[in-house]
Order: C-alpha cells, then structure tokens, then sequence
C-alpha cells in the first residue's frame, strides 16, 4: 500500500532526510519521565548503530494533555549508502492504552507503510507490508514488530510497568511479550555514575533483546539482533557503547548456557547407533542394517550389525529405518544470536561458518561452544572488514596499509580462520589484507571488492574464496566490472561454452572456492506478496518474530520475477558445469531463514545445476571441510572422524528434497532429537 505524499513539507522533509542520511533535529534530551503523564512535552534523541558503526538517527518526541498522548518518531539512515527514513506515530490514551499505531518507510517521493494497527467502532483493525488482508478483533494489546522505533518502544515498557511488570502481554499483528529483569548496572557518563536496570525482553525479534531503562523506567539502550546486530543508544549515553555491547553477550551467553542445561542433559562416552542405514558422503549407495560406535566425540567403529560388537556400557540407540549422513555444514551463516544454535541442529547442521559478525559476541558463542560444551555447532570465523566511507560496512575498517595490518593481527589473534573482504575495500588494501592474512596462515573470503569490479581480479588480489553468485559468475567477463554488466546479465548475454571452460580453468589454476548463496536469489526473485513456504516448504514454522522479513517477501513484479527467475537458472547452470570440472562450491545461506535456506540452497543445485544428490550433498559436507582444511577431521562419515551426523527419516540419495526429513543429530559425539519450529522448547534432548 503506497500513499502518496502531497505535503510540501513532508517532500522536503523527506528530502533532508535523504541527503542527510541522518536527522539533526532535536533539541534535547530528558533523563527522567514526569510521574504524571498530563501536560508533557519532552523531546529526545537515540544513536543508531549497524555492528557498533554509527548508521543514523531517530528524533522522538512525546507530547499529552490530560486525555491523550502522542509520541512521533522519525528515524534516518545512511546504511551502507542506502539512505532511508521511517516514520511512527503512536496514540495512547493517558493511561497508555495504545489506540493508534502507523510505521512508514519514506522514500524520495512516496511513504510506504509498514504497520497500521488502529481501534475502530467494531474492533481493533491491523494492516501489515507484503500481507494483503486486514484483521479485527476486541481484545487488549500494544502494536510491536520487529522493527519497533526506539521511541515507540520506550512507551511499550512504561505500558508493561504500568500493567503490573510480570508475566507476559499480548501485541499486534502476533505474538506476546515479556520482560526479564536482570539485574542493576551502573555506567560512566562524563564523570558520573549513573544507576541503569538491565532486562531482557522476549518477543520483538527472534530470541531475546538486552535494554537498559534508567530509574523512571525511560528507555536508554538496546541491542538487538535478527539477521544483524544493532545498538540504539540514547542520545547522552553513547560513551557507554562497549558496555552495553557486552552486557548483550554476557545475556546472550546466559541464554546459551540455559539451552545446553535443558537440552543437553547426561551424554555417555560411548554411543552406539544400531539398524540404521549410512550414507557416509563418499558413496552414491547406502549400506543398510548397519551399526555406527563413537567414542568420546569420534567415530571408532563402522559395521554390518550383526558384525559389529557393542562395547559393555555403551548407550544403545536404535536407528533402524533411519538415514545417517554426514553432519551439514553452512557456509555463509550470520549467527547473531545464540537461538541460532539449536535451531541449526535441529535442522542437521554442526558447522557453520560465520561471515561476518560482532567481534565480542562470535568469539564468545564460538568459544561457549568449543570449550565449554554448550550446545550448538561447531563455529569457524571469517573475520568481516571494509574500506573508507559511508557505504563501509562495520566498525573493522582497513583505510590504510598500517590498518589493515592491524586487523590482520586482530582477527589471527582471537582464532579467526578468514579475513572476509566487503565492498568498500580498495584494490591496494585487498592486496595488503590477502598478504597479511596469509603470513598469518589465514585464508581470504569475502565479495568482490567494488573498484576492483571483476572476479578475476579479486583472486589476482590473492582472495582465495569469493561469495554471491552475482559477484563470482563475472569471471565469465574478463575486464568488465558488475556494474558494468548490470542486474541480470547472465540472463541478457550469449554465453559460449569458451567463456565457461576458460572460466573453470582460471578458477582451478587458483583453487578457488565459491560460495553462490544461490537460495537467496531464489527468495528474492519470488512475486511481490508470496510467502517463503512457497518455494520452501514447511518454512510457515519458523517463529513467528521472524515472519515479517523472513517468511513476508516484499517480492518482485511478474514481470521482473521471471528475468530474475530465469538469470538464477541459467546462473545454476554455469554454476553446475564449475563443480563438476571440479571447482570447489560450498553451500551457503546468507540469512534467508535458518537452516531451511540450506535444504533450498541444496535442492536449487540438483534441481537447476544438474548436480546428482550426492554431489549436492558434498557441497554441505566434506567439500567445505576440506575448504576449511579440516577434511581429514569431518565431512564424512568414517573410522577417525568427529562424531558429527544428521539423521534422516528418509534416504535424500534417492532425492534431495528428504534433506528435510531429520529427526536427529549428533554433534562431536552428543545426540539430539529434532523438531525444527526455530523455538528452543521444540529441540528435544535425547532420551
């Protein structure tokens, strides 16, 4: 639903906002809200932050009178370039009963609204971006998505403090809320200490968000995360970033620490798995009645049952009419929160790597994995930087040889595998990084960098992986850059099959690795107001903090949805021809939807990249382990090897789509039963 925007005042604000990239205009900030919600007039500002680098500014304002009180907030961004603006406005009655909510997007000429919720004479009526109905019903609520301006949520607390401060209330278009109180915190704020109480607060995005409310219960910070992590910091407070940077990990690692005391429980040393049948990622058949022993964490015995002798003590479990294969890996992960991990061995999946995250938060989520025990996948790190100016990406800059020497030493010196190259990078400093990075026996990934232009020159730079499909299928066109050859110029060019062999041929002399994260094209060419289970089934389970930007697309016109169909087709194609001449192509999901982006990524390679199941099931497997350099240690299922296995209710040799089928996955030798819904309560501990 667009709505046109006549108002002179309106355009221009618009304008400035999109010049600007952010808003200058506040004119101060309270530190208190009155005790009294009458007669208020109070105006504030909070510090939007993408990975801990200023992006922009929301402006709120919260004016009442005795009867009512109206809260506006306009936020403005410069996210890597893209210049955008939202604007809220929320009605309360003056005990805070919300009785209208509208949220939208400014554009340079229209606004799009996001979210309207309002009561009406029969009801209360939701209208929502990407869903084409409207909803009434009589009941209380307050309007929350995932993209809740801080301002709005502010007023959400005091609404919750207001109705009592425990147990849960319900909001519009889904869902409920609750506030966890943790504990009282103090920060440093030009000298002084200033008294803050820490929550987390359950409902808004997938998993738990940690805010920080000061002694009248004014919002001051939050850091969220869903497919990023963001910090919004009030205006006043921005010294306290690190702070509360860390008290999210420090929350976040309690969360993990809760999942692996309900879910884990007592493991035996040594498991056997009995009568089922083993695809070991080797073999295009699958030996049946079979009996698999791991021991401490690691395979020791592979055998016909009636062969293999069952060590006294051991933990018998009866796999018969089940599939065994190797545990999934995904290439292209963005674990921003620890709900990631049970979610992606619910799904199979016991490795992943992470692409690009906050420092402080990967490091502990890897490291509360790898040393701790705690539950979920085995996480290798790629270390994310970029280059100069307002489309750099993240706090971790190389600007200069001596900077990107520094962040070399950076990520080596926290245990990071890669380097991951972004946009921005200059082709001098993509040099000096690859060079840095391989002194330290790290390996490069990451995109083609923009001046660079070409695939080929970012591997003559030294990357030694690339990813999206988009970026890596230009070494099809020596010389011309991306932009040169435009959205969808796989589809729009004659390809020889010249082109594609000497292509395949450089990649090989370079042993480059590919990463297409073909998936998310699949997703984003889909029709402007399709739902994701329509091109991946069962997808309509994920939690529902997700459905706005995950399982509501905002899709494509007929039209442009065909080209862009048909481009990631023809691409697959290409893509296909790669691998089987033997270039390394690793499965990866860049966020569409944990772990279901791995079984469409899989099932996109067989369908249109005439890969045989197998073959795709390399590409998740013993291809990225040997990536990777840990292919003598995983990615198969053989005598030696780490105890890592997806277990299947059918055989995907026969077809990739039964990928989806798992019911249970061991990880470095610790069994789970599976029930992916991407809630932490569906993943059962093994009984």
């Amino acid at each position: 639903m667009i709505y046109k925007n006549k108002s002179k005042h309106k355009m221009k604000q618009a304008g400035y906002l999109l010049k600007l990239g952010v808003l200058l205009l506040v004119t101060g900030c309270s530190t208190s809200t009155p005790s009294k919600w009458e007669n208020i007039n109070e105006k504030g500002a909070f510090l939007v932050y993408r990975r801990q680098s200023l992006i922009g500014k929301e402006t709120y304002s919260i004016t009442s009178t005795k009867d009512s009180i109206i809260v506006k907030s306009l936020q403005g961004e410069n996210e890597r370039g893209r210049i955008t603006g939202v604007e809220a406005e929320l009605h309360l009655d003056i005990n805070l009963n919300p009785s209208s909510y509208r949220n939208r997007r400014i554009t340079k000429n229209d606004t799009i609204v996001n979210l309207e919720v309002k009561k009406t004479a029969d009801g209360i009526s939701v209208w929502e971006k990407n869903r084409d109905f409207v909803k009434k019903e009589n009941r209380d609520f307050f309007p929350v998505h995932s993209n809740i301006p801080a301002g709005v949520e502010m007023m959400l607390y005091q609404y919750y403090f207001k109705q009592g401060g425990t147990g849960s209330i319900p909001t519009l278009p889904r869902g409920e809320i609750t506030m966890n109180f943790i504990q009282k915190d103090t920060v440093q704020i030009k000298g002084e200490k200033v008294p803050l109480k820490r929550y987390v607060v359950e409902g808004i995005n997938w998993g738990g968000r940690t805010i920080w409310v000061d002694e009248v219960n004014n919002l001051v910070a939050l850091v969220k995360a869903n497919t990023q992590i963001r910090e919004y910091i009030k205006e006043g407070y921005e010294e306290a970033k690190p702070f509360f940077v860390q008290g999210n990990v420090e929350e976040e690692m309690a969360a993990l620490s809760k999942f692996t005391k309900d879910l884990k429980g007592t493991q035996a040393k040594v498991k056997a798995f009995v009568g089922g049948n083993i695809v070991d990622g080797l073999s295009n058949t699958a030996k049946e009645d079979m009996t698999l022993i791991i021991t401490d964490g690691t395979i020791s015995k592979i055998g016909k049952r009636s062969e293999v002798e069952i060590p006294e003590g051991a933990e018998v479990i009866d796999v018969k009419g089940k599939i065994l294969i190797p545990g999934l890996w995904d290439m292209h992960a963005h674990s921003n929160q620890v709900d990631w991990a049970p979610a992606y061995l619910a799904g199979g999946v016991t490795t992943i790597r992470d692409n690009g995250n906050e420092l402080e938060f990967a490091t502990s989520f890897r490291d509360a994995i790898a040393k701790e025990g705690a539950i979920g996948p085995d996480i290798l790190l790629a270390g994310m930087t970029d280059g100069a100016g307002i489309q750099g990406n993240g706090v971790v800059r190389a600007r200069t040889v001596e900077e990107a020497k520094k962040v070399a030493d950076l990520y080596f010196s926290n245990g990071y595998k890669q380097i991951k190259i972004y946009s921005s990078v200059s082709s001098e400093l993509t040099k000096v990084l690859a060079e840095e990075g391989h002194k330290r026996g790290m390996s490069i990934t990451g995109h083609v960098p923009k001046e660079i232009g070409n695939a080929r020159g970012a591997i003559d730079a030294g990357m030694d992986m690339l990813s999206h499909r988009s970026r890596i299928l230009t070494v099809l066109f020596p010389g011309k850059t991306v932009k040169e050859l435009g959205s969808y110029y796989i589809n729009e060019n004659d390809i020889s099959q010249k082109q594609i062999d000497e292509a395949i041929a450089y990649l090989l002399k370079h042993k480059t690795v590919l990463d297409p994260t073909i998936a998310l094209d699949v997703a984003r060419a889909m029709t402007k107001g399709s739902v994701l289970e329509a091109i991946e089934p069962f997808s309509d389970r994920i939690a529902y903090e997700l459905f706005e930007g995950k399982r509501f697309r905002t899709g494509l016109s007929a039209k442009r949805a065909e080209t862009a169909k048909a481009d990631y087709i023809k691409a697959m194609g290409i893509l296909g021809q790669f691998y089987k001449a033997g270039v390394p192509i690793v499965a990866g999901t860049d966020n569409i939807v944990p772990v279901f982006g791995l079984y469409l990524e899989l099932e996109t390679y067989q369908k249109y990249g005439g890969m045989t199941p197998l073959e795709a099931i390399k590409t998740a497997t013993i291809v990225p382990a040997t990536a990777m350099g840990l292919g003598d240690k995983t990615g198969t299922l053989e005598i030696g090897k780490e105890g890592d296995i997806a277990i299947l209710d059918k055989n995907p040799l026969l077809d990739i789509s039964n990928i989806r089928t798992v019911s249970a996955v061991v990880t470095n030798g610790n069994y789970y039963k599976s029930n992916p819904l991407w809630k932490a309560a569906d993943f059962k501990p093994a009984e």
